[in-house]
C-alpha cells in the first residue's frame, strides 16, 4: 500500500473511531438525549476530530510501522488522545460554560481502547495470521541484556529468518524467571544443556557483544555438549556502521575461542610514523604483509609500495586496496624477489621509503628442512639484501618480522631468521636506519598454519592429523599480529627485538577438537590421528630463551628482547661461507650458530 492510501486508510478509521466513541460516551450517560444538549455534542465532536489529526500528526500516529509496535507507539497513542480530550475539555468551558467530566473521560477512554486496540490489532494479525510460520528453528539466546534483547525483537518481527526464540540464558541473578518479549529467562550458563533438551532448541545464539573471550569459551564449552548448532552475533561495531545487520549470525570461528581482547594502539606514535609517508611492505601478497597494507592505508600514508615475488597474490592485494583508497594514498605494486640483490636496491632507491615492513619469508617448518638453502637464500640473503638498502637510501625504520621460531631452534627456519635478526642488530649498531625485529608465533588463518589444513582433514571426513598429544603452539589473529607489528614499529629506537605477548600456549590436539566441534561433528566421527614430530618440529615454542627475557612491557603486549648482538665480521664471515657448504654442513652450521653455539660453527670464529 503507497504512503498516501495508507494515510487516508488511518484517517479515515481514527475519523470513525473518535466519532464513535463520542457518541457512545453521550448516549450512555444520556438515554434520552435531549434537543438543547445536540450544539455542545457537534461541537465537542467536531473539536476532537480536528484535535485527534493535529496530534496524530505531531507524534506521527500515520506514519509508524505498527506491525513493529511496542511501548514507544503506545506512549504516542496515550499523549495524542490526552492532549486532544485536554483541548476538547478547554472548548467546553469556554463555549459551553461548563466540562462534562464523566463523558469525556469515558471517550478518552473508549479513543485509547480503539485507537490502540486498531493500531495492535494489526501486529496481532500480521503475526500470527499472515506470517505464520510453518517450519522454524527453535533457538536459545544466551544474553538477556541489550543485545539479546535485540536479537530476540529481530528475530520475532523477521519473518524470513527461520529462527523462533524460545528461551533466554543470563548469568545474571537478578534476571531469573522474567519473562523478556515473552521469553523466559531460564537460568544461567550452567543450564545451558538442560534448556536445550527441555524446549527441544536446534540453535544457540549467543549475543553478548561485550563478552569476553575467556567467558566466550566458558559459553562455548557447555554448547558444545548439545547438538545444537552454536552461532554468535556480529561484531557490534560492524553493526553500528551497518556492514551488517543484528540478525546476520555468524557460526563461532576458532578465532573467537583462541583470540585474546584488542589491544588499544597508540594512534598519534603511529600516525606519527606513517601518515604522510612512503610505506614499503616486503611480502606485501601473504597473510601478514597483505594485513599490514591494509592496517597501514588507515593511518594515510601519501605512498604505499606493495614489493612481492608473485604476482597473482600481489594483484589481489592491489586491487583490493585500490578499490578503498586509490582517492587517498598512491598505491603501486611491484614484482620483486628480495633474493635479486639489485631489483631490490633499485626499488628503495626509486621509492626512498621512510618505513620499511619486511614481512617475506620462508616460514614451512618441514619443507625448509628438506630445502636450507633455499632458506637461507631467501631468509638470510634476502633479508641483508632489503636491510642494507634501507641503510643505503635512508629509510627511517626498518621492521622485520621474525618468529619465535628463532628462540633456541632445532629447525633450519627457525635458525634462518635468528640469523635475519642477528643481520639487522648488526647494522642497528652503524646505521641511522632504526633496525628491529619483531617476534609472534604462530598466526590464526595465515598460509601454512595448521588451521586450514585442519579444515580440509575434516570437511574429507577425517581423521585430523596431530604430530603429539602434548604439542602446544602460540596463537594470535592476523589482524592483532599486524597491528603490534606497525605499534612495534612506532617505539623502534634501533637494535630492538621486540616480542609479541602471545597469551597462553594452546595445545594442538585442542585446537583439532575446537575445530571439529565447531564444524557441526562429534570427535568420534571425525577422529584424531597421531602422526609423531615432523623433522625440525619442537614440542613447546617459546618466544625468549633464558638469557633474552626481560619482563617489563614496553607497551601493552609488546616486550623487548634482550638478544644477543654478533660482531659484523663474524656474520659477514658466516655468510660468505654458508652457500659453499653442503646441506648437512648449511643445517649444522645454522643451528649451531642460531644457539650461539659458535665454537661448534667454525674455527674461524674462535679467532675472532
Amino acid at each position: 500500500m503507497t504512503y498516501g492510501k495508507r494515510l487516508t486508510v488511518l484517517a479515515l478509521l481514527d475519523s470513525v473511531i473518535v466519532l464513535t466513541a463520542v457518541y457512545i460516551s453521550y448516549f450512555t450517560l444520556n438515554p434520552e438525549l435531549q434537543i438543547f444538549k445536540i450544539p455542545m455534542l457537534l461541537a465537542t465532536s467536531v473539536t476532537l476530530l480536528i484535535c485527534h489529526h493535529l496530534f496524530a500528526s505531531i507524534y506521527k500516529l500515520y506514519n509508524k510501522a505498527w506491525e513493529y509496535a511496542s511501548v514507544g507507539e503506545l506512549v504516542a497513542i496515550f499523549k495524542a488522545v490526552t492532549f486532544t480530550i485536554i483541548v476538547t475539555a478547554i472548548m467546553q468551558k469556554l463555549v459551553f460554560g461548563n466540562i462534562y467530566v464523566r463523558a469525556l473521560m469515558i471517550t478518552w477512554m473508549l479513543h485509547m481502547l480503539l485507537i490502540g486496540g486498531s493500531r495492535f490489532s494489526w501486529r496481532m494479525f500480521r503475526d500470527n495470521v499472515m506470517n505464520k510460520q510453518e517450519e522454524f528453528k527453535r533457538t536459545l539466546i544466551i544474553g538477556a541484556g541489550a543485545g539479546g534483547t535485540m536479537v530476540a525483537r529481530q528475530l520475532l518481527n523477521n519473518y524470513e529468518v527461520d529462527l523462533k526464540p524460545v528461551a533466554f540464558i543470563d548469568d545474571d541473578p537478578k534476571k531469573f524467571k522474567l519473562d523478556i518479549l515473552g521469553i523466559p529467562v531460564v537460568g544461567g550458563s550452567s543450564k545451558i544443556v538442560e534448556a536445550v533438551e527441555k524446549f527441544n532448541i536446534e540453535n544457540i545464539i549467543i549475543a553478548i557483544p561485550s563478552l569476553k573471550k575467556k567467558e566466550l569459551n566458558r559459553f562455548f564449552d557447555e554448547c558444545a555438549k548439545t547438538k545444537a548448532k552454536t552461532q554468535i552475533i556480529p561484531k557490534i561495531e560492524d553493526i553500528m556502521t551497518g556492514k551488517v545487520s543484528v540478525n546476520q549470525f555468524r557460526d563461532v570461528q576458532v578465532e573467537d575461542l583462541l583470540g585474546r581482547e584488542p589491544v588499544e594502539l597508540d594512534i598519534g606514535s603511529i600516525s606519527e610514523k606513517v601518515s604522510g609517508k612512503t610505506v614499503l611492505i616486503t611480502g606485501a601478497g601473504g597473510s601478514i604483509g597483505s594485513e599490514i597494507c591494509r592496517q597501514i592505508c588507515k593511518f594515510n600514508p601519501c605512498k604505499i609500495v606493495l614489493v612481492g615475488h608473485g604476482e597473482n597474490s600481489i594483484y589481489q592485494v592491489d586491487m583490493e586496496l585500490r578499490n578503498k583508497y586509490q582517492q587517498q594514498i598512491e598505491i603501486v605494486p611491484v614484482i620483486g624477489d628480495i633474493q635479486d640483490r639489485n631489483r631490490i636496491f633499485e626499488i628503495i632507491e626509486e621509492h626512498r621509503p621512510y618505513v620499511v615492513y619486511h614481512a617475506a619469508a620462508h616460514k614451512h617448518v618441514p619443507l625448509m628442512e628438506y630445502n636450507p638453502r633455499e632458506a637461507v637464500k631467501n631468509n638470510i640473503f634476502g633479508t641483508k639484501n632489503v636491510a642494507e638498502a634501507a641503510d643505503t637510501f635512508g629509510a627511517n625504520t626498518f621492521v622485520m618480522i621474525s618468529s619465535d621460531k628463532a628462540v633456541n631452534p632445532p629447525n633450519v627456519m627457525g635458525a634462518t631468521k635468528r640469523f635475519a635478526e642477528m643481520i639487522i642488530q648488526s647494522l642497528a649498531t652503524t646505521s641511522k636506519t632504526k633496525f628491529v625485529a619483531v617476534r609472534f608465533g604462530n598466526v590464526l588463518g595465515s598460509r601454512g598454519s595448521v588451521i586450514p589444513l585442519f579444515k580440509k582433514q575434516i570437511q574429507a571426513g577425517g581423521p585430523i592429523t596431530v604430530t603429539h598429544p602434548e604439542m602446544t603452539r602460540y596463537f594470535m589473529t592476523i589482524p592483532e599480529a599486524s597491528r603490534l607489528v606497525i605499534q612495534a614499529g612506532s617505539l623502534a629506537q634501533g637494535g630492538e627485538v621486540f616480542v609479541l605477548d602471545m597469551g597462553e600456549p594452546v595445545k594442538i590436539v585442542e585446537l583439532a577438537k575446537n575445530l571439529i566441534k565447531l564444524s557441526g561433528y562429534n570427535i568420534d566421527e571425525i577422529g584424531i590421528q597421531f602422526t609423531g614430530l615432523r623433522p625440525g618440529e619442537k614440542m613447546y615454542e617459546e618466544l625468549l630463551n633464558e638469557n633474552e627475557v626481560h619482563p617489563e612491557q614496553v607497551f601493552e603486549k609488546i616486550h623487548i628482547g634482550k638478544a644477543k648482538v654478533i660482531h659484523a665480521d663474524v656474520l659477514v664471515d658466516l655468510i660468505n661461507r654458508l652457500l659453499n657448504m653442503d646441506e648437512k654442513e648449511m643445517h649444522n652450521t645454522l643451528i649451531d650458530v642460531a644457539n650461539n653455539k659458535f665454537e661448534n660453527a667454525f674455527a674461524l670464529i674462535e679467532t675472532k
